[in-house]
């Protein structure tokens, strides 16, 4: 029972659903149990793919099909993105785009924190994270055309699976970064801190159940994809956010943490696209 608090207060933390009444009262609330909560991070993120999945399946199959008109995959794509930015309230996004400005502005660690700490957005994020999203939107509609989503129901099942191993698979990287880098940056008003802080190595017990529960998934819905390629990938783009974080910073904050996810994201799906030619039009 104590997981099924630490993920429900995972939701709360990492997203906009909501979790209240007495299933709130239930899960309780202490800072001691927010490491733990951290370990299902890809579990949040099993269940925002499942749902930006369904956004593009009800999409792919309200409108018309991709041979008629190839902008439905952009369409869809979009329509798919925005589920989750509504769903997280662009919490990840917000990171990357305070990252952006912090490094992109100073190139002393102090100065950096400073700006980051800003809520206005500078040119630097505003640039930053207009990119990303054009980027994921784009290569996830292009995904779909070559997988010619929607024409089969193997097709709309890869194209599923796509989306819940993007949002999986990226969320993987913050984690190692809080288990390899210091916090840095004024931890009294941190709101990646107490989360952050010990995290406990039996946690990672849970993060690779949902990690496993995650591929008996993937490989029953798409098995022919490369998912392994796609994993290594999303840790790499998490790989060269901890690089910088390490070189600017000395250490990570809570918008470094959204960084890695978006950008293992891209990452993700940038190999994944560069694997698909070879399976337009297989089935599965």
């Amino acid at each position: 029972m104590q997981t099924v608090r630490h993920f429900l207060l995972a939701l709360q933390y990492f997203t906009r659903i909501p979790i209240t009444g007495r299933l709130a009262e239930w899960a309780g609330y202490h800072p001691a149990q927010l490491p733990k909560a951290l370990a299902h991070l890809p579990g949040v993120g099993l269940l925002l793919g499942l749902c930006s999945a369904a956004v593009l399946c009800l999409a792919l199959w309200l409108l018309p099909p991709l041979s008629q008109a190839s902008a439905v995959a952009m369409v869809a794509a979009l329509l798919a993105t925005a589920c989750t930015l509504l769903l997280t309230g662009a919490f990840h996004e917000d990171g990357l785009a305070d990252l952006a400005d912090g490094l992109g502005g100073a190139y002393q660690p102090a100065r950096a924190l400073e700006i980051m700490k800003d809520s206005r957005i500078g040119a630097f994020g505003a640039i930053t994270m207009v990119m990303a999203l054009l980027s994921k939107v784009a290569l996830i509609a292009a995904c779909l055309q070559v997988l010619e989503a929607g024409e089969t129901i193997h097709s709309l099942a890869r194209a599923s699976a796509l989306l819940i191993a993007g949002q999986v698979f990226s969320r993987l990287a913050p984690l190692l970064i809080t288990a390899y880098l210091p916090h840095v940056g004024d931890t009294a008003q941190s709101k990646s801190k107490p989360i952050a802080a010990q995290f406990p190595a039996r946690a990672w017990w849970v993060v690779g159940s949902w990690l496993l529960l995650t591929l008996l998934l993937l490989y029953w819905l798409a098995p022919s994809m490369a998912w392994g390629w796609g994993l290594l990938a999303a840790l790499a783009g998490g790989a060269v956010i901890a690089w910088r974080l390490h070189v600017r910073l000395h250490g990570f904050t809570g918008d470094g943490l959204g960084a890695a996810q978006q950008v293992g994201e891209l990452f993700f799906y940038l190999a994944m696209l560069g694997s698909l030619p070879g399976l337009a039009g297989v089935a599965t």
